[in-house]
């Protein structure tokens, strides 16, 4: 069982030794990225796996950590997150792309949804949707 967590503190990026599920986060944005880990790191049985500001930080990363669950912001450094979610998903289906993002138009979901995103949700509204659908995730993988 993992010790509690304290207000604001970070569990290690490798988590505990009997974490089951593991999870990618792409955000060009280095206080989202740190809040998303904060965030699922309180999830039993989580740990980050790695993080990319960039669409080939991420794919490259991604395809080396085969991770569970992959949290994708559209907006990345020079680059998009349509542009992992094309480049990932067919070589590794099984990877569930939780899609986060603040371009929330009809078009980019669609997109999204033909390139294999599973969840797509508003970062200004929907934000701690992202931890039940990693908790799901987790659950399903004890």
């Amino acid at each position: 069982m993992r010790p509690p967590m304290g207000p604001g503190r970070i569990p290690p990026n490798n988590g505990p030794m009997n974490a089951h599920t593991s999870i990618y986060l792409v955000d060009d944005s280095a206080a989202i990225r740190s809040r998303l880990a904060e965030m699922v790191g309180r999830i039993e049985g989580v740990r980050v796996v790695g993080e990319a500001a960039s669409a080939p930080e991420a794919i490259v990363g991604i395809l080396a950590t085969r991770p569970d669950s992959v949290v994708l912001d559209l907006n990345l450094e020079r680059s998009n997150g349509l542009q992992v979610l094309q480049a990932v998903h067919p070589q590794s289906p099984a990877t569930e792309f939780i899609v986060l993002t603040n371009h929330v138009e009809p078009q980019y979901r669609r997109a999204c949804e033909r390139a294999g995103a599973a969840h797509f949700f508003d970062k200004a509204s929907e934000f701690d949707r992202v931890a039940l659908v990693v908790t799901r995730i987790a659950s399903g993988r004890h």
